[in-house]
C-alpha cells in the first residue's frame, strides 16, 4: 500500500511538472531599453514690424517676414552640433543712390542695387555644463541677387561669434556676445561686436511673460578697403563732407533694446524698444547711402535708419520635442 502510495504521488508530481512546463511563465520579460535619436531640429517662423540689426534697420522702418531652420546633433550630455538657415525680407532702400559731389547740388546717379532678402547660415557647437552655456561659431550674411551697377562688391559677409550663459535661477539668464569680422558688410573694415544680455522670466501664473534687455557697442579697428572708400564712393557712407568723420572710417556706436514678450504654447509676441547713438549724420555714413537724406546745399548727408524705434514682433517655434 505505502509503495502504491509513493508510486502514485511521484506520478502525480511528474505530470505536474510537465503540465506546468506547457503555462505562460508569470516572470515578465526584460524590457528593452529606449534609444533616444541623437538628432533634434527646430523651425520657426515671424513678422516684424521692423527688422533691426544691431540697433539699424534692415527694412527701411517696414515691415518685414522671416523664417528658419536648424538641425542638431547631440553628442553627449554636454556637446551640441548644429547647422542653421535663416532667410528675412529686408529693404536697404538703395535702389538709387542720390549722390552729390563735395558742394554739388548735381546728382551723380549711381545705382547700389536693393536686395529684396537676407540669406543667412550659421554653424557651431553648444556646450553646457550645470547652470553655464556656450556657443562658439559662425555666421555668413548673404544677400542673393543683389542688382549692382557702380558697387564694385556685393554685401556678403562672415562673422565668428562666441556667446556664453549662466542661468543664476530657472527664470533668470545672463548672457554675453562676443563677435568679429575682417570685412564688415565686405567693406574691408574689420569690426568687433560685444554684448552684455538677460533674460527675466516672471514666476507662478506670469510666467508665460518675459522681460529680456540688451546693452551693445560695435565698434571697427580699422578702415574700408580703398576700392570702398574712393572716388566715386567717397560720399556714399564715408562723407568727406561731415565734419568730424575720417575718409574710410566707419562710426562706432552703442546699441540697446529692452522689451517684454508673451509666449503661449509655439507662439511669442514681442514688444520690444530699440534704440542707438548714432547722429543722423553717423548713421549715414555708416550705411551709406541707404536711408539718408542731403541737404539742400549738398554739403551733409544724414539718416534715420539709426533711429530709436518701438518694434513688434510675432513669431512661431517648434522643436522636435514639441511633437512628443
Amino acid at each position: 500500500m505505502n509503495k502504491i502510495s509513493l508510486a502514485a504521488a511521484a506520478l502525480a508530481l511528474s505530470a505536474g511538472s510537465a503540465f506546468a512546463g506547457d503555462l505562460p511563465s508569470t516572470k515578465a520579460a526584460p524590457v528593452a531599453p529606449v534609444v533616444a535619436s541623437p538628432w533634434d531640429w527646430d523651425i520657426g517662423a515671424g513678422v516684424t514690424s521692423d527688422y533691426m540689426f544691431r540697433g539699424i534697420t534692415q527694412s527701411a522702418h517696414g515691415p518685414s517676414v522671416a523664417g528658419h531652420g536648424e538641425v542638431r546633433y547631440n553628442v553627449d550630455s554636454t556637446w551640441q552640433l548644429y547647422l542653421g538657415m535663416s532667410g528675412e525680407s529686408i529693404n536697404f532702400n538703395a535702389d538709387t543712390a542720390d549722390l552729390r559731389a563735395p558742394g554739388s547740388s548735381a546728382l551723380l546717379g549711381y545705382s547700389y542695387g536693393n536686395p529684396s532678402m537676407e540669406l543667412d547660415g550659421d554653424a557651431g557647437v553648444r556646450g553646457t555644463w550645470g547652470k553655464f552655456s556656450t556657443d562658439v561659431g559662425a555666421i555668413v550674411y548673404s544677400y542673393p541677387n543683389t542688382p549692382a551697377t557702380y558697387w564694385p562688391r556685393t554685401y556678403t559677409w562672415v562673422e565668428g561669434y562666441f556667446k556664453p550663459s549662466y542661468n543664476f535661477t530657472d527664470w533668470f539668464t545672463v548672457g554675453a556676445n562676443f563677435s568679429f569680422t575682417p570685412s564688415y558688410s565686405n567693406s574691408g573694415a574689420p569690426a568687433e561686436y560685444i554684448e552684455g544680455n538677460f533674460k527675466w522670466t516672471l514666476p507662478d501664473q506670469l510666467s508665460a511673460f518675459a522681460i529680456s534687455g540688451a546693452l551693445g557697442y560695435q565698434f571697427f579697428s580699422g578702415k574700408t578697403d580703398v576700392v570702398i572708400s574712393g572716388a566715386p564712393f567717397y560720399n556714399t557712407g564715408f562723407a568727406t563732407t561731415n565734419p568730424g568723420f575720417t575718409l574710410g572710417q566707419y562710426p562706432d556706436y552703442a546699441t540697446w533694446n529692452l522689451g517684454v514678450g508673451y509666449t503661449w504654447k509655439f507662439a511669442t509676441l514681442d514688444l520690444r524698444y530699440w534704440g542707438t547713438n548714432l547722429s543722423p549724420a553717423a548713421a549715414a555714413q555708416l550705411w551709406g547711402t541707404a536711408g539718408y537724406d542731403l541737404h539742400p546745399n549738398g554739403t551733409q548727408n544724414r539718416s534715420d535708419f539709426g533711429d530709436q524705434r518701438f518694434v513688434a514682433t510675432l513669431s512661431f517655434d517648434l522643436t522636435s520635442k514639441d511633437l512628443k
